[in-house]
């Protein structure tokens, strides 16, 4: 008889569909869009959740039960107590950080018991040393010497890691957790490699080496192989994967404002190479837009108001870093910039947050054309020096002078804001799914 194995398999050549599809959340602008508060929704009723890129840069704020969590590393997911949170291999990993932040939100309340029974880490993730974040701060002194600016990093070593990752020195998560005096071999030759190009670097190698000794311990039962995990997760039986992106469209290390970015792909092609992800397998993708626009740090910002608006919605936003503290720099909301952030994208709908913050404004400007020397510009420009020089054609709508905070539904919300969202809807072609009118998970009023 024939080998079972040699037979013809019919079933082969017809078009299989994918089982599970991740739903992925990104931030649409510079970042602090509101990401965690989208995911926050989302997570209850997920049964994974996952990271893909970044490190513990990013900031995601959740209030639950009236407590305020800060998440850097961990998945804001981690609050479900149902749902398995996945560090991917896309993600950069500061062992020290992840154990403090832990240690820290489980001080605020009950949301994270257990997380260490939660929580999955793939063995491909590059991990962050304290020296990569040494030299962060020194590489960013640097900068300020010479050019005059820094690129405004949080000094969390995320860039160095990235670099080391790209110089094909790096380690990983499988590296630190197999036989460790390989591990402490290779780790002695990346210090001393970061200690000939700076000098006045300062390492303590054992003391590190200790550290992560014991962080091997604690790491070993959280890791797994991510390819093969999350394979399982979207060909078995039917489950809802999240996907929480950091940073945002405009900090993307390719189609960001570059040099002003970050050092990952946090884009929706960075799930799949993040994650280990096939691009069938990515179902809908929601783009987190802030009902106006900021920046942390350096780099052009064609709609900053410098004046009294520019105040009102940074201190009527609260717009300060989770991460750093750092004062955030605001403007009006720019459609040109979200637009390319959906041609990048693909957004299914869209996540609009902090539409309360507008509720003094008797008027409300939105960014709809960019020009330079008069001439329009048909999209968005890669160099930055003409992202600096670009004069902005605004579209004034009238405010609704009016507190949104109490509504729950579109209805509930004042004509002008439901013609706001509207004209935001029909500009990028794109519906608006939710609208975020507060601090609460109630706030967030889902529009269909």
């Amino acid at each position: 008889s024939m080998h079972k194995s040699c037979m013809y398999d019919s079933s082969l050549r017809t078009p299989k569909e994918p089982q599970n599809k991740v739903t992925v959340v990104l931030g649409a602008q510079w970042g602090d869009e509101g990401k965690g508060k989208v995911v926050d929704l989302l997570a209850m009723d997920a049964d994974i959740v996952c990271r893909c890129q970044g490190g513990n840069n990013a900031g995601h704020t959740v209030v639950v039960d009236s407590v305020e969590y800060d998440f850097h590393l961990l998945p804001s997911g981690v609050l479900n107590k149902k749902a398995v949170s996945f560090i991917g291999n896309g993600v950069v990993i500061h062992l020290p950080g992840l154990f403090e932040e832990a240690e820290k939100n489980l001080h605020k309340g009950k949301g994270l018991h257990g997380w260490e029974e939660r929580l999955k880490i793939s063995d491909r993730a590059h991990i962050v040393f304290n020296f990569h974040q040494a030299v962060d701060g020194i590489q960013e002194q640097q900068r300020q010497q010479q050019e005059g600016k820094n690129l405004g990093t949080t000094k969390k070593g995320i860039g160095p890691a990235y670099s080391s990752k790209a110089a094909r020195n790096g380690l990983r998560v499988c590296d630190l957790v197999s036989d460790f005096k390989v591990f402490e071999d290779k780790f002695r030759m990346l210090a001393e490699h970061f200690l000939t190009m700076y000098p006045n670097l300062k390492v303590d190698i054992d003391s590190e080496l200790n550290q992560l000794k014991e962080y091997a311990e604690r790491l070993r039962p959280l890791v797994t192989d991510g390819v093969y995990f999350m394979h399982k997760a979207l060909t078995g039986p039917s489950k809802k994967i999240l996907v929480e992106g950091a940073n945002a469209a405009l900090l993307d290390i390719d189609f960001g404002t570059y040099p002003f970015v970050t050092s990952s792909n946090c884009t929706v092609g960075g799930v799949c190479t993040g994650l280990g992800v096939p691009p069938s397998h990515v179902g809908r993708v929601y783009g987190v837009v802030k009902a106006y626009t900021t920046r942390v740090g350096v780099g052009a910002f064609p709609t900053e108001q410098n004046n009294d608006v520019g105040d009102l919605l940074q201190s009527k936003g609260r717009e300060f870093g989770v991460t750093t503290g750092r004062r955030r720099r605001c403007g009006w909301l720019d459609l040109i910039l979200v637009r390319y952030a959906h041609m990048v994208n693909g957004f299914s709908a869209i996540a609009l947050t902090k539409l309360d913050i507008l509720d003094t404004l008797p008027e409300i400007k939105v960014a709809v054309a960019y020009k330079v020397d008069g001439k329009p510009l048909p999209s968005f420009p890669a160099n930055m020096d003409v992202l600096t020089r670009v004069s902005v054609d605004y579209e004034t709508l009238p405010g609704w002078c009016c507190s949104t905070e109490a509504a729950r539904s579109l209805e509930e919300l004042p004509q002008q804001a439901q013609n706001y969202i509207r004209f935001i809807e029909n500009f990028l072609q794109v519906p608006v799914k939710w609208v975020g009118v507060g601090k609460s998970r109630e706030s967030m009023i889902k529009l269909f």
